[in-house]
Order: structure tokens, then sequence, then C-alpha cells
């Protein structure tokens, strides 16, 4: 039995978790204002665990043995919420302490299978000891554990009338972290970090050292068009659900999808410079999409609806 939280610490535990989303994702935070209040609420603390468990990482100082330890006590402490049990100082709670606080209450509302969450931590710490990926399964598996993970518990805020929406929202989340990927080639190769396949770039003929010195010539764009396209393929296969939604969640979702698919056009109208310069859209830009990501919605809704006459 999940017990009952002091309505003033539950109030600041969520207040806490959207500041942390607005800060650090910028997409994410613009799409979910559209949600009605609860869903828009309920959403910002998976954001806020996701970005924790990461910077527990990050802030782990030495081994690797150190940084599992740390993401280790995530690990516990979310288990710990998942049976009911949430320990912190009532006096002065951390901000780790109100991330589970809000998760505590969300749990009464909506149940997550516990393995989604332990995916993610699973993808955080894949991310610290792996650096290269030979083929685009084997990306695809960091991809769900990162990013689909997030839409898949999403999913069950926004509602949905079919199970195969699910297999959408695994899509998105897919395409969404290409997207990530794609945007960071060159702040990732700074760290001596390249997550595009091995596969991908033998077939188009560039090497690591040509991405780590940041050279730009025909090979590497064919490549990141031939990436680009794939990241689109996801998110066509993701767009095809937002029609299972819930007519409340639609647009968000549709807004989402939008936003960040534009990221990729302005890696295009970069000429495929992602060294030179990080893509990125404006809080302007991301507005006037609103037509479109309506037209979305709208879209693929009445496709759904022709498909069950």
């Amino acid at each position: 039995m999940l017990f009952l939280m002091e309505p003033s610490l539950l109030k600041t535990a969520y207040e806490y978790c959207e500041s942390v989303t607005r800060k650090h994702a910028r997409s994410f935070y613009f799409a979910a204002k559209f949600l009605p209040r609860e869903k828009r609420r309920a959403v910002y603390p998976i954001y806020a665990f996701c970005r924790h468990v990461d910077d527990a990482v990050d802030e782990a100082n030495g081994s690797a043995e150190s940084r599992r330890e740390a993401v280790a006590r995530w690990e516990s402490r979310l288990r710990d919420v998942y049976t009911g049990k949430v320990d912190y100082n009532s006096e002065q709670p951390s901000d780790q302490d109100l991330v589970f606080i809000a998760w505590n209450d969300l749990l009464k509302k909506y149940r997550f299978d516990i393995k989604l969450p332990i995916e993610l931590i699973k993808g955080v710490i894949q991310d610290t000891e792996i650096d290269r990926y030979a083929t685009f399964d084997d990306l695809y598996v960091y991809c769900y554990r990162v990013a689909s993970t997030v839409g898949l518990m999403s999913s069950e805020i926004l509602g949905y009338s079919e199970k195969s929406a699910l297999g959408n929202a695994e899509a998105l989340g897919i395409a969404m972290q290409l997207t990530n990927i794609l945007r960071d080639v060159g702040e990732d190769a700074e760290r001596g970090r390249i997550y595009l396949p091995r596969e991908d770039l033998d077939r188009f003929g560039v090497s690591d050292k040509q991405i780590i010195e940041r050279r730009i010539d025909a090979n590497f764009i064919e490549l990141m068009k031939f990436e680009i396209a794939r990241a689109r393929e996801f998110y066509r296969r993701g767009n095809a659900g937002i029609g299972y939604l819930d007519r409340d969640s639609r647009f968000t979702v549709a807004a989402a999808s939008t936003v960040y698919s534009g990221i990729l056009k302005r890696i295009e109208k970069q000429r495929y410079d992602v060294f030179a310069e990080r893509a990125r859209t404006s809080f302007g830009w991301k507005v006037r999409q609103i037509p479109s990501a309506y037209r979305l919605a709208g879209r693929s809704a009445l496709f759904l609806e022709a498909g069950t006459d």
C-alpha cells in the first residue's frame, strides 16, 4: 500500500520535477504544455527520474564500479517505491527524495511495469561502458533503453485504446534518440564516442578517425542522409499510432514528433555539418510548427477511423 503524502510536500515534489524538465528537456516540456493539467503534471516525474539517474552516473567519479554503485542506489530506491516504501528526510528532503515522493504518488494512479525504468537504468550504465556499436541492432537496444522506455511509461499517462499503440510509442522513442545521435555527432566525437553503427560507417567509407577529426566529405554526407532517412522511417511508424491515443493526448505527441523531427531538417539546412554547429530549434520555430502538429494529429486519427469502417 502506497502511503499518503503531505499535500504541501507533494506539491513541492511535482514542482521540482517540472523545473527539471523545463531546464533540461525544452522540446519535451514545450509539447507537454498542451496536455490537460493532471496528465501534464504526471509526465514530469518520469523525465526527472531519467535526468537524475543520468546525473548520478556523471557525478560518480572514478571507476566503473563507482558508477554502478551510484546507479544501484537509484535502482534500490525505485524498487522500494514500487513496494510502497519512501524513506526521506521530512525536514529537508533532497532533490532525489522529491523525485521519489512524486513517483510514490504517480504509482497510485498509473502502474508502469518496473521493467521499464529498470531498462532505462541499464541504458544509462550501457552508455558508460560502450562507446561503439557494431550494428544497428546493437544500437537499437541502447535507443530502446534510454528513449523508448520513456515513451512507453508516458503512454500509460496519455491513455490509449489499442495495445498496438505501444509499438508505435517504441518506434517514436527510437526516432527521437536517433535524432539526438545525429545532432550530437560532433559533441560525441570530442568525447571519443561514436554512436553511428560501424556497419554503416563501413558501408559509406567513413572511418572513426574521420569523424573524430570532424572531416566532412561526400561519403559522410551520404552516411548522414542514410541515417536521417532511417530516423524518418521510425517517425512514420511512431506517428501512425497517434490516433490510438486519448483525444486530449494526441496533439502533444504530434507536437513532440513534429518539433523533434525538425532537428533533422535543421541538419539538412546546415548541409550535414554537425561539427561546426549543433542543430537547434528555437522557441519561435516550435510555435510555428503548431499547425503542422494539429494536421498530423488529425491525419493519424482519420486514418485509423477509416481503417475501422
